[in-house]
């Protein structure tokens, strides 16, 4: 259902999280998940601490891009961070569609820090009957 373009996932994240936030011109990876139900060809992204409003979802063809910013709290002058771990800055991922999924009926929900989205699987791409004929009647061969 998606095409698979980071072959050094790992050595990528490894990168990131040495060369520090990303920026709009060099976002981080955004994790995910991705598992087909029913169907549906469902996506959650991982993205704890980021308004709704700071998401961006575009699509343009067969490529779907999920883009978001996770931005510092508001201190007080007089708060001094001790640790800050947690990761700021722009975070993006982009994912190739196989051309099974409808694509113009996306349903995109957030909920506790994780986005999912569900696109249902194109009709075409479904499993159906088709029927073979012959010369002495129809027999339905199931597929």
């Amino acid at each position: 259902m998606l095409m698979r373009t980071a072959s050094f996932r790992e050595l990528d994240r490894l990168a990131q999280q040495l060369t520090g936030p990303g920026t709009w011109t060099r976002p981080s990876a955004i994790p995910m998940d991705a598992y087909r139900q029913d169907d549906q060809f469902v996506m959650a992204f991982d993205l704890p601490g980021v308004t709704a409003d700071a998401i961006d979802i575009d699509i343009e063809r067969n490529t779907l891009t999920v883009k978001a910013e996770r931005r510092p709290t508001a201190q007080a002058d007089d708060v001094r961070t001790e640790l800050s771990e947690r990761p700021l800055g722009v975070f993006s991922r982009q994912i190739v569609l196989a051309d099974t999924l409808d694509t113009e009926h996306i349903q995109a929900d957030y909920d506790a820090g994780v986005l999912t989205l569900r696109i249902p699987i194109a009709e075409r791409a479904k499993a159906r009957k088709i029927s073979i004929g012959t010369g002495s009647g129809r027999k339905e061969v199931s597929g």
